[in-house]
């Protein structure tokens, strides 16, 4: 068995949309999940390019993703690896494609010059949650997430 890990090329859209679909399924977040193709399709190729992908596959299936982007730490003066989404289908786990997917991405967010790598997690995901302990990442103790959008982002800009 092998693991490839490769960058998403355009054609890969309908895969990526897809992956973002079951991902947000997994977390019971299904609704929320409106992305078209020809908005990941600008997203990750449009100019300028807001965000890359990879997709993992297994013997030549694709099996994963992940979807990221580089934000700024001032108090570094540096880029951060901003990990939005990973995603590893549930007949594929336990192979070391989740663990090799951040690899990956740390090799990457180091050749940027970035500071570190970031991202969410569901308070209730129990095995993510174990999995990134397993990896040495820690919680960003004292921080909430703050999100504004939809009408309160419209009113706000009015």
């Amino acid at each position: 068995m092998s693991l490839v890990l490769r960058d998403a090329a355009p054609g890969d859209v309908p895969l990526v949309a897809h992956f973002v679909r079951e991902l947000a399924a997994y977390e019971k977040l299904e609704h929320l999940a409106v992305g078209t193709d020809a908005a990941f399709h600008e997203l990750l190729f449009g100019s300028p390019v807001r965000a890359h992908a990879l997709i993992a596959e297994w013997d030549g299936a694709a099996v994963g993703f992940a979807l990221w982007y580089f934000a700024v730490s001032t108090f570094t003066a540096s880029t951060k690896l901003y990990v939005e989404d990973v995603f590893v289908a549930p007949e594929a786990r336990n192979r070391g494609i989740g663990r090799a997917i951040f690899a990956d991405l740390a090799r990457r967010a180091l050749g940027a010059g970035s500071s570190g790598m970031e991202w969410s997690v569901l308070d209730w995901n129990a095995p993510s949650i174990a999995f990134y302990r397993s990896i040495g990442a820690k919680p960003h103790a004292g921080w909430t997430t703050q999100r504004l959008s939809g009408e309160a982002l419209r009113a706000l800009a009015e």
